[in-house]
């Protein structure tokens, strides 16, 4: 396998190569968890007085950027199996969900706002954007992080989930359709679990206004006809329309039922599949054949050598 290699960039534009990796872990999701990484190296102590300065992170493997992100945490260690050096972080969206939102009200909102207002300043450059479109009434409320606030405009209105790539850069388009990946039986799996579950999952959603004169009920017809029944109330503000409203109904329960149905896969190769990327799943397990949609995918090496683990929610009419 060949060598992972790590840089740091410092606050001044100064880059630091790391020393040889012993062990990586990288975390990447489709936004929400935020992207992590852990990275520990043999060490010396020469990067000592450096190690403060380092505000990003960038992975090398196989010539090809794997990972870009904010360093969070750097620990250096002397111990008597030897001396290492760790360092800790998460993707770049850590920089909008460490950054609180000023409350604000738009007339109307659109992507170019969002992303002028709530993205920009944080020096986040967007890879790419699908059309939105533009929203009225749309509120910012005091405490949301600005995350929450590009958020909720993408998968609300745009109907797209916001996550960024390996550079850091923010992509505002929907998942591409196409199989990446097939696991079969020659695939070299280690484990696969299949869960289901029906806690948590809301077969209704009641959209109302803080006056209760406007109401909006949206139904999961499909999991209501198989018995489910749990609904939840949404309160918004006065001003918000019933486009609005059906939007943000829709999108509760769109994400209460992402991960009713959920297939994790462990593997020993290395990143075989990326976030929101379609999987197909052969019938050489009960139960799991179908079309899957990567969620989250964790790759590392250790003394043990090389994993990957890719939790997989399933399509819409694609299984079983």
């Amino acid at each position: 396998m060949t060598a992972l290699t790590g840089y740091l960039e410092c606050w001044d534009g100064t880059t630091l190569r790391l020393p040889t990796v012993c062990q990586w872990r990288f975390s990447y999701g489709m936004g929400d968890p935020c992207d992590s990484f852990s990275v520990t190296c043999l060490w010396d102590g020469t990067l000592a007085q450096s190690l403060p300065e380092a505000t990003r992170f960038q992975a090398v493997w196989n010539g090809e950027t794997v990972f870009t992100g904010v360093v969070d945490e750097c620990e250096s260690a002397w111990e008597d199996g030897g001396t290492r050096l760790t360092v800790e972080g998460r993707g770049m969206a850590a920089l909008l969900l460490d950054n609180e939102a000023v409350g604000s009200d738009y007339q109307v909102a659109t992507l170019e706002d969002i992303l002028r207002d709530h993205v920009a300043p944080y020096g986040i450059s967007v890879a790419q954007a699908d059309a939105m479109p533009a929203v009225s009434g749309f509120s910012v409320s005091t405490g949301s992080s600005e995350w929450q606030v590009l958020d909720r405009f993408a998968r609300c209105y745009g109907g797209i989930t916001p996550r960024f790539d390996r550079l850091g850069r923010l992509v505002l388009t929907a998942p591409a359709a196409e199989i990446t990946c097939t696991l079969t039986a020659n695939t070299a799996l280690t484990a696969l679990v299949l869960r289901e579950k029906r806690y948590g999952r809301y077969d209704r959603v009641l959209v109302r206004d803080t006056a209760g004169q406007k109401l909006y009920t949206v139904v999961d017809q499909d999991f209501s006809a198989r018995g489910g029944l749990s609904r939840k109330v949404l309160t918004m503000p006065n001003k918000t329309g019933y486009e609005a409203m059906r939007y943000n109904g829709a999108y509760q329960l769109r994400q209460s039922a992402r991960e009713a149905r959920m297939l994790e896969a462990s593997l020993t190769a290395l990143f075989p599949a990326w976030p929101g990327a379609c999987v197909r799943v052969e019938d050489a397990w009960p139960g799991c054949a179908g079309d899957w949609r990567v969620e989250e995918m964790t790759c590392g090496w250790n003394g043990q050598g090389t994993y990957s683990t890719l939790s997989l929610s399933a399509l819409e009419g694609g299984t079983l």
